[in-house]
């Protein structure tokens, strides 16, 4: 094995056995497991942060299987790339083995490389495995995902990464030229963060920073270290949520400066712009909303155009959102109503809508007086008349409370004027 090779790669499991996490999907009773075991693998999308092992995954169950493996990276490979290797598998006919196609960052597919697979899937001519860090509902087209079966993969408990150390330090050919002593673990489990890879190059890297062959790993030895080797950004998913998330954070802090420092991140890493964008339009409701409402219309107005235009030119259109978004007053109002009112709406799904809002398309349902007794707003002075609009047993219930900004503080007056027997606003 060469040594150019990182640790992670270079301790990559050899068979199901050496398969370090995910017990309830490859363990004893677990389904993949079981596919694997009867010999017939669905198409299946594998969902789950960086570095919990799903490439490995994929390639240990086309190997136990005895198919044939194609990888493809949605990163650098396009629709003629996906159409390449499904002509080669239709060619070999149908005395051959149907061989595992495995899409690494599937979410970064575009519509038109995702349909691509769909045909050979629906044939049957290729068992097709996705691999993706976002959520597929909303990254993979409709009639793709509903052929697959989703698969939920988490982050590596303590126990597994621990033994991944130990493993590594006994086994690599490298590491065990050393007298390696793991006197602390905690930083690295924290920096790793339930990612194997990211945690098996960290820890070469302290092994690798010390000279002698005694070496001991300290979590001050291992700061130390990270502070050195962590990378600006890896676009596969190292850092994503961290970055992500500072740059949301940010936003919502109405930092324009730490906003703008975190997107540069994240387009010198080459995030997917698309991604960055459509944060952006939910922070606009779910930070901002009512307070700013100009703020949904700029964000929307953002993802429509970078999705037009492209990088570079991207770059400018999302900076000023992310620092138009940052300046804004701030209010979650809008967020906290929905949530409160579907938390209430699960609880009250039994009452009925009140006669006076009910439909009534029919003669018979006007005669049980379905719609009796409403009152036409535009028919009244202002367009407004005091009438329920909530079932009886949670009449005066309030769900959106206004926020402590300008714009809703206006809001708020208004509402109290309006509704002031009804609702304590």
């Amino acid at each position: 094995m060469s040594i150019n090779k990182p640790l992670a790669e270079r301790m990559r499991p050899h068979s199901l056995n050496e398969y370090l996490g995910q017990k309830h999907l490859i363990g004893p009773d677990g389904v993949l497991s079981k596919f694997v075991t009867s010999g017939n693998l669905p198409s299946i999308i594998l969902w789950g942060p960086p570095g919990v092992g799903k490439t490995t995954l994929a390639q240990l169950m086309a190997d136990k299987l005895g198919k044939e493996f194609y990888s493809l990276s949605a990163i650098s490979s396009g629709v003629k790339d996906v159409r390449e290797i499904i002509e080669r598998t239709e060619k070999a006919g149908l005395f051959t083995s149907t061989p595992i196609v495995f899409i690494d960052e599937i979410h970064r597919f575009s519509k038109a490389q995702q349909d691509a697979l769909l045909g050979a899937v629906e044939r049957g001519n290729i068992t097709l495995i996705g691999a993706t860090t976002e959520n597929p509902s909303f990254e993979v087209i409709s009639a793709l995902l509903s052929r697959c079966q989703v698969y939920v993969l988490k982050s590596l408990e303590k126990d597994d990464l621990l033994e991944m150390l130990n493993r590594a330090i006994k086994e690599d050919f490298i590491l065990n030229q050393k007298n390696i002593e793991l006197k602390e673990t905690q930083a690295l489990l924290r920096l790793s963060g339930g990612d194997g890879r990211k945690l098996l190059n960290l820890f070469e890297a302290a092994v690798l920073s010390v000279s002698s062959v005694d070496c001991v790993i300290t979590d001050d030895m291992v700061m130390q270290v990270a502070q050195q080797v962590v990378p600006m950004y890896d676009k596969k998913g190292e850092y994503h949520y961290d970055i992500i998330s500072a740059f949301i954070k940010s936003m919502r802090g109405s930092d324009p400066n730490g906003a703008v420092y975190w997107l540069a991140r994240m387009l010198n890493g080459g995030e997917d712009i698309l991604f960055i964008a459509r944060r952006m339009v939910i922070l606009a409701s779910e930070d901002i909303g009512n307070a700013n409402p100009t703020a949904l219309v700029i964000a929307n107005n953002c993802f429509q155009a970078v999705n037009l235009i492209g990088m570079p030119e991207s770059r400018i259109v999302l900076s000023q959102t992310a620092i138009y978004l940052a300046c804004s007053p701030k209010s979650n109002a809008s967020y906290m109503a929905i949530d409160e009112a579907m938390s209430a709406a699960a609880k009250t799904a039994h009452l009925p809508v009140p006669l006076h809002l009910r439909n009534a398309p029919t003669k018979l349902m006007k005669e049980l007086d379905y719609g009796k007794d409403y009152k036409y707003s535009h028919s009244y002075e202002n367009n407004f008349e005091l009438q329920d609009y909530l079932p009886e047993d949670i009449k005066g219930t309030i769900f959106y409370d206004p926020g402590k900004n300008t714009r809703e503080e206006e809001v708020r007056k208004h509402l109290k004027k309006l509704w002031d027997s009804f609702y304590s606003y």
